[in-house]
């Protein structure tokens, strides 16, 4: 064997050497690409997709600090104090996504009081429902609890479980929800001299109905609600109108008798006047009547005694997602025989609140 011959076979070998380790060669594979939250605008501000899914999600709250106070004397040999501190905390959760029967939606509302004479602190649901297009069932604040801006009025509240339906167009809006009342609507300020703060039948059934619009300057609402356990019901109206520099509203309300949705009296009307003096401070006046307090037992608003309450409530934006509130209001109510250091009432509060 020549040289020649030596050097080209040394030379093939190698190359087959080194193609079978080419072939051979282990190759570190590519991270998956790593999918960041992203932004949904398709329902509004604040939702974002939860990752690998179509669904939107917002993620809601707030922490509340607020101090109460009121001139109301205890019974003798009763200690009382004129005032309490207590903080509310509130998170809530909404998920939506689009569907061929329209937007499927789920809100969930958890809150807790730090203090020890509301709830001692446990967590409870303050709303949880299912919406599909204009459909809506679960546990929910209901029509009543809409009112005007300030804190004078006391225009109706419920929280209950319901199953309903809504329709909206650009200025009109109607819906109607059948209710399970378990409870009453209030444990009645003005001393009724009836139980009113029993329930309106255990597990009884309610229907209510709203129709609102708004035209131009001027926003319209008509509430109706009827209690089949205590064969009774309400009819409220509320009004607002954009008028000078602020915003006058005026509501009122009928009961037919003392009922889930409404009992503090047989009718009331109330006014306030929302006025924002800059961006960052508001001042609300307002004023709210009663008449005929009292319930006979079988449901029926009887006597002349009345009520009425003013005051003021100041609103000032400290920066954003932080806001305070004072209430100062004087209730002035006729005596209802039992009751002698409480017919004329101071009270009020201060609030501090985080929402984000």
């Amino acid at each position: 064997m020549n040289i020649k011959s030596l050097l080209l076979g040394s030379a093939a070998a190698l190359a087959a050497v080194s193609g079978a380790h080419a072939a051979d060669a282990i190759v570190a594979a590519e991270p998956e690409p790593m999918e960041y939250v992203r932004v949904c605008d398709a329902f509004g501000k604040g939702y974002f997709y939860i990752p690998g899914t179509e669904t939107c999600l917002k993620v809601g709250g707030y922490v509340r600090f607020q101090t109460n106070w009121d001139n109301i004397d205890a019974a003798p040999g009763v200690e009382n104090n004129n005032w309490n501190a207590r903080t509310r905390a509130l998170i809530n959760f909404s998920a939506k996504s689009d569907t061929e029967y329209g937007a499927l939606g789920s809100y969930i509302a958890l809150r807790t009081w730090a203090e020890e004479d509301y709830n001692g602190g446990s967590v409870e649901i303050d709303e949880a429902y299912i919406t599909l297009g204009g459909f809506k069932v679960g546990y929910m604040y209901n029509y009543w609890d809409a009112g005007l801006s300030g804190e004078t009025d006391d225009l109706g509240s419920n929280r209950i479980n319901a199953v309903g339906y809504e329709y909206s167009s650009d200025t009109i809006k109607a819906g109607f929800f059948v209710d399970e009342l378990i409870a009453h609507y209030s444990e009645n300020d003005f001393g009724a001299t009836t139980a009113t703060t029993d329930t309106y039948g255990n597990d009884g059934i309610g229907i209510e109905a709203q129709v609102s619009g708004t035209f131009g300057a001027v926003s319209a609402t008509l509430l109706g609600g009827y209690d089949f356990a205590a064969e009774d019901g309400s009819i409220r109206a509320i009004v607002t109108a954009a008028i000078g520099p602020g915003t006058l509203g005026v509501a009122g309300i009928w009961s037919s008798g003392a009922n889930a949705y409404y009992d503090l009296a047989e009718w009331t009307v109330a006014a306030e006047y929302a006025v924002k003096l800059n961006d960052k401070l508001s001042i609300t006046p307002a004023f709210q009547y009663w008449d005929t307090l009292d319930v006979s037992p079988s449901g029926n608003f009887v006597g002349n005694r009345e009520a009425w309450r003013a005051g003021v409530t100041l609103d000032y934006k400290i920066t954003d997602g932080l806001t305070s509130k004072v209430s100062v209001q004087y209730t002035d109510m006729d005596n209802d025989g039992d009751r002698t250091d409480d017919e004329e009432v101071w009270s009020g509060f201060v609030r501090l609140q985080r929402s984000f």
